[in-house]
């Protein structure tokens, strides 16, 4: 068994995952807000207790925990940008202390949140059978991560794949980063409700990029632009990192990506002006499969993936 730990700005979930993915003894506790760095701990470790009273407990072999980030995989560390409290938290060394406290000592494993689910795609989701893929999240923020000969490829401190901040628009606005012309600055839920609204677009009781979407289905000129050009933005990127490294599929998942084809159509059509090489010509873009539990089955992915076996 994995235990599989997943740390959110909304919750903080736990489970005992097997060696075909099957989820046992899964727990969850609400992230605390507003509070100080140990109250937040406080809410993991009793996750950590409840899955120790699983008969299975005793057959952990390793621990994969799958936070938001920024993460440093080296350091253990995080600094979640909606958990405030979290800063240089030594997350991976608390988790390993806990596991111990209830009398397994085990090898862990710190993965960001981009990095478990392409794990997890690629282990049970869309990206399965793929040597070389990218996968990504489309909410909030952009981010992700790259399988590479079958391998998991977190980069030394956990962020490579991250596609959000590659700049797609040299002369684009200034990205949260401190770079220019992002595409998390231009294909983020965030950022496609804000150009909407910028450009004249009137919601209908939903100002989000959700509500964008919806307007965007209806026919509404500005929503159906805003669409377009967060796809073109994704398109650029995704052509761009299958360029350099050869990927033949990306995945796409998170809020946004629930827009279903409102998304995929401008990604897939603007696709075919960017991936123009042989080597990527036939590059797919798809939906990821796993949603809500792509967090878990990640993080125990990303163990098995990364730790030895």
């Amino acid at each position: 068994m994995t235990v599989a730990i997943d740390i959110g700005g909304t919750k903080i979930a736990g489970a005992l995952v097997d060696g075909d993915g099957t989820m046992t003894a899964t727990t969850r506790r609400p992230t605390p807000r507003g509070t100080d760095a140990d109250t937040v701990f406080a809410a993991v470790a009793e996750v950590v207790a409840e899955l120790a009273r699983s008969p299975l407990w005793p057959s952990a072999v390793r621990c994969g925990i799958g936070s938001a980030g920024p993460v440093d995989s080296a350091r253990g560390t995080v600094s979640p940008v909606n958990i405030t409290a979290w800063r240089g938290f030594p997350v991976q060394a608390r988790v390993e202390a806990e596991l111990a406290e209830h009398g397994v000592r085990i090898p862990t494993v710190l993965a960001g949140d981009g990095v478990a689910m392409t794990a997890a795609e690629h282990w049970l989701g869309a990206a399965r059978g793929h040597a070389n893929a990218l996968c990504m999240v489309v909410s909030t923020g952009v981010g992700g991560g790259l399988v590479l000969n079958n391998q998991l490829h977190p980069g030394p401190t956990g962020n490579a794949g991250h596609i959000g901040h590659i700049s797609v628009a040299f002369d684009g606005e200034p990205c949260a980063c401190g770079g220019r012309g992002c595409v998390e600055s231009i294909a983020s839920g965030t950022a496609i409700a804000r150009w909407a609204l910028a450009q004249g677009w009137t919601p209908a009781g939903d100002s989000t990029a959700a509500g964008v979407a919806a307007a965007a289905e209806a026919g509404d000129p500005v929503a159906l632009a805003a669409f377009d050009r967060a796809g073109r933005a994704l398109a650029a990127a995704i052509a761009a990192t299958a360029t350099l490294v050869e990927t033949d599929i990306a995945v796409i998942g998170g809020g946004v990506a629930a827009c279903g084809d409102t998304l995929f159509g401008p990604v897939r059509a603007h696709l075919a002006s960017y991936a123009t090489l042989s080597f990527v010509r036939d590059l797919q873009v798809v939906p990821a499969t796993l949603g809500t539990h792509a967090g878990l089955i990640g993080a125990a992915a990303a163990a098995t993936m990364l730790l030895p076996s």
